[in-house]
């Protein structure tokens, strides 16, 4: 039997702790790391807290927006269509004609959308449009006994305009269900007038007077809009406000809320009628809505920009201790390309590794948010929701901004005379 048997070949083993197939590149910069473990340290924990910072304030911004939004929006459409207004216009070159005559605008009447039926068919056509409804208002006097209130009506089809305002949603008693003799009318409303389900109210308008049956209370989350909406069927608000077979209100929803004041601007050019956008009628809480969203912005970009310098800073300092170190490779004949490479190495694992850390800090605080910020009935203030695109792009931009930030120090690394480096 023969002894000394040739073993088999080993596969190469890793040189200092790392495997053999890792480049050049990727094993100096993590042994820089390495060495330099506090500074490491601090900065990754620097680009974590940052991170963490832009995801829960977008997170938070986002959620309250959606917030706001869902609020002003509940009890309204993203954008009406309604007659033009009546104007007077005074007469030039007539033989009655004085000079300086006052001009003064006509009263109001109620009137109706010319060829509303059409104009409803052409907005379903248009890819932005989600849903429409029709409808007729106007004002009338509620009447209980020797107790009276001015109300704001609507008459509508509620299985059209219920798919834009979801009045079954705010029923707090009866049904949103409505016959040709039914009427909704809101909690403060009826408190004001002693009545609840099911009893009788008179609906006196400048044409005519109806007695309807309360089907059901609404509460819209305003003591105002109770006390003065109330919404009855298409016909019967014909009938009493004056309008046979007319509409004086057209109610759009929109795909994308926040371009409403474009589609509105197109719906009047394409349609020739009126059109107001949920964004044109609360311009002063769209301002408020834009302001803070410049003040996200500016509240990431400097982060970001603390983050950056954090890490050029860090950076700058390891070129100046790894001097000795740089003119040795050089010497040894390594390329400025891969000493360059070896800094914005370095730059782009401090950022990705902070970044995946500050991401999960900011999920976390989300949850910590959601569990702790409550409403005194103990619901949650508005939903959080951290976005998996937030996410993404928080370690993109995060790792992109390290790279950056670590071009100028890899630059002066790769410049280093080898020489002039090894004496120090």
């Amino acid at each position: 039997m023969a002894t000394g048997a040739s073993q088999p070949a080993s596969t190469a083993a890793p040189v200092g702790g790392f495997p053999p197939w890792l480049p050049f590149e990727w094993i100096v910069a993590v042994r820089f790391l390495r060495e330099g473990r506090m500074q490491t340290l601090f900065i990754l924990v620097g680009v974590a807290v940052g991170v963490a910072v832009i995801v829960f304030m977008s997170a938070l911004l986002s959620g309250m927006q959606a917030n706001f939004v869902r609020r002003v929006l509940t009890g309204q459409p993203h954008i009406q269509l309604v007659p033009a207004r009546e104007a007077a216009r005074s007469l030039r070159g007539g033989a009655g004609e004085r000079e300086g005559a006052i001009v003064q605008s006509p009263l109001q009447r109620q009137k109706g959308i010319d060829q509303w039926q059409a104009v409803a068919a052409q907005l379903r056509r248009l890819p932005e449009v989600m849903d429409v409804a029709v409808a007729v208002s106007g004002s009338a006097l509620a009447v209980r006994g020797d107790a009276s209130r001015a109300i704001s009506l609507t008459g509508m089809e509620p299985e059209d305009y219920y798919r834009i305002i979801p009045m079954q949603d705010k029923i707090v008693a009866g049904s949103a269900a409505l016959s040709a003799t039914d009427i909704l009318i809101g909690t403060e409303l009826a408190s004001d007038l002693g009545v609840g389900v099911g009893d009788k109210l008179r609906l006196t308008a400048a044409n005519a007077d109806n007695t309807l049956t309360i089907a059901g209370l609404f509460d819209l989350g305003s003591k105002g809009a109770n006390q003065r909406n109330a919404f009855i069927r298409l016909r019967t608000a014909q009938s009493l406000l004056g309008l046979p077979g007319g509409v004086s209100v057209i109610n759009v929803t929109v795909r994308d809320v926040w371009a409403a004041e474009q589609v509105a601007q197109r719906i009047a050019a394409e349609t020739g009628v009126e059109s107001d956008s949920w964004i044109k009628t609360n311009e002063q809480f769209f301002s408020a809505v834009s302001a803070q969203t410049t003040a996200n912005t500016a509240i990431r970009f400097f982060v970001a920009l603390s983050v950056a310098l954090g890490i050029a800073s860090v950076l700058v300092v390891s070129v100046v201790q790894k001097s000795r170190e740089i003119g040795i490779l050089r010497a040894m004949g390594i390329s400025r390309g891969q000493i360059l490479r070896v800094f914005l190495l370095q730059g782009g694992l401090l950022a990705l590794g902070g970044s995946i850390a500050g991401t999960a800090m900011g999920a976390l605080s989300l949850v910590l948010w959601q569990r702790l910020a409550r409403n005194p009935d103990g619901t949650p203030l508005f939903v959080l929701t951290l976005e998996p695109g937030l996410a993404a792009a928080s370690l993109v931009i995060a790792t992109l901004t390290g790279l950056l930030a670590a071009f100028a120090p890899a630059l002066r690394a790769a410049r280093l005379d080898p020489a002039v480096a090894i004496r120090g």
